[in-house]
């Protein structure tokens, strides 16, 4: 499938505005990603409110530089998924615990209810889920450094 031909604008509201190739205006429209984990810059759907795509974006490349930086900041405003680069410590081996860690937005503290909000996605990417409800990705496990996989280890 190839990226549709269109253009994105802001309207005084802040909402997207995407004319496509044939002059019909879409108002509202949102940026969804296919595979936000393995390929977050590959397969993005644009979406009106009731859920109808009018676009697709094969790869963020193939948009004009100002399209591409409306999408990433919508994008980057509707989604927080902060990525886990150092696991500093727990509070206990047993849950519920604190887990205290480095991320890509951070430090920061977060509970972890249960050992079925460490989820597997693929092979080596982990989600896990806070009290809150907030997500944090580990990208590969088993690129992480030695202290934080020790501790993984003991949850998985």
């Amino acid at each position: 499938m190839s990226t549709t031909k269109f253009e994105l604008q802001r309207n005084s509201f802040g909402k997207l505005i995407l004319t496509n190739e044939a002059g019909e205006v879409f108002e509202g429209v949102v940026p969804v990603r296919a595979f936000p984990i393995q390929s977050p810059l590959v397969g993005i759907s644009m979406v009106l409110t009731d859920g109808r795509e009018v676009a697709w974006i094969n790869e963020l490349s193939d948009l004009s530089d100002n399209s591409r930086t409306l999408v990433m900041e919508e994008l980057e405003g509707r989604e927080f998924m902060p990525e886990i680069s150092h696991i500093k410590g727990v509070s206990s081996f047993a849950v519920p615990c604190t887990w205290s860690v480095s991320t890509d937005r951070g430090e920061t503290d977060f509970v972890l209810k249960g050992d079925e909000d460490i989820r597997r996605i693929g092979a080596t990417s982990l989600l896990i889920t806070d009290n809150h409800g907030i997500q944090f990705l580990i990208r590969d496990m088993f690129e992480i450094d030695k202290h934080s996989r020790k501790i993984l280890d003991r949850f998985l």
